[in-house]
């Protein structure tokens, strides 16, 4: 049976997908143990003996062969286990599990709002160039782009936590999700802060995609066919700078999820930013290893979706695929 280069194209993306995550599994493993200092010390008081050094080396698996350690994390990295914190005794993957809960919302909710805003935001500034208005819109949004997001975070607690006593400064309620009310009231400012960041440079790109299309020949031989302006941007238009947009999207998406690092430390939630940093100031290996590969194969498996969706919706891209696999 013939498979159709579709098909095709999605398997030979999976599989450059899965050894992509093998290499960073691989890296992050070898790069920790390049750093000086043995895991065991998170474990040790000044003055520890030297039984006491041999017992905590035991204790972690520091004293085992590099490459015994290396095959213990790949078994673990294959149930999503991670292994076990240094310091809590707790498994890392429920651990991590449970900061998610706070991180993915806090990245999905922000990533819609700033779509909602930027895109039509960023169509407006390329329709509207020659205007005043697209001038203001074009400016704001350069310097958005040139604001630190941790900036942003504090103007928006001074004003709206500690002025006007509106939303809370920080923090996340200790029942979670089952407050939903308090929860979402807690991820307000957070939400506020990484979408008025992401917002700036998001308009940018639609803009830049959007000025393409207008100044484009298909657009024009459309117009001048006799179809409206936006019955040529429906038909020709839309697919054509949707490609790019989607490409920027992906990578606007990756970033939110990375960026919720410095936002959950400014606002002190209980996302992996906050656990990672506990981590890293302790030298829990196992919490750091299994953070920092959960953060690398969200952004490796953004990228894949991307890729995917620009092949289905850009035409020549389409076009490309099947005339290499003709």
């Amino acid at each position: 049976m013939k498979r159709s280069p579709m098909i095709k194209y999605i398997l030979r993306r999976l599989m450059v997908l899965l050894i992509s995550l093998y290499v960073a599994s691989t890296s992050l493993f070898v790069l920790l143990r390049m750093l000086p200092g043995d895991p065991a010390n998170a474990l040790l008081t000044v003055g520890a003996t030297p039984q006491q050094v041999a017992a905590a080396r035991h204790t972690v698996g520091s004293d085992l062969p590099l490459y015994e350690q290396y095959f213990h994390w790949l078994r673990n990295l294959s149930s999503f286990h991670f292994g076990t914190s240094l310091i809590g005794n707790v498994p890392v993957g429920p651990e991590i599990n449970s900061r998610l809960s706070v991180t993915v919302p806090l990245t999905l909710i922000s990533f819609f709002v700033t779509i909602t805003i930027a895109v039509p935001l960023g169509f407006i500034a390329a329709y509207k160039s020659k205007t005043w208005y697209g001038t203001i819109l074009n400016s704001i949004s350069q310097l958005g782009i040139a604001i630190p997001v941790f900036w942003v975070g504090v103007i928006l607690i001074l004003i709206f936590a500690l002025r006007f006593m509106i939303f809370p400064a920080g923090g996340f309620p200790p029942t979670g999700w089952s407050d939903p009310g308090q929860a979402v009231r807690a991820l307000v400012l957070p939400v506020a802060t990484i979408t008025l960041v992401m917002s700036a440079s998001l308009t940018r790109y639609v803009r830049s995609a959007t000025l393409d299309v207008l100044n484009s020949d298909y657009l024009r031989t459309s117009r001048s066919l006799g179809s409206s302006f936006m019955e040529a941007m429906w038909r020709h238009g839309i697919r054509n700078a949707a490609s790019p947009v989607v490409s920027i999207l992906g990578m606007e998406l990756a970033t939110t999820f990375i960026g919720a690092v410095v936002v959950e430390s400014v606002f002190a939630l209980p996302g992996l930013g906050s656990l990672l940093v506990q981590a890293i100031g302790q030298r829990d290996y196992p919490i750091i290893q299994g953070i920092l590969f959960v953060s690398t194969m969200a952004v490796l498996v953004i990228g894949f979706l991307v890729d995917l969706a620009q092949r289905f919706i850009d035409p020549r891209m389409s076009k490309s695929l099947a005339g290499k696999n003709a």
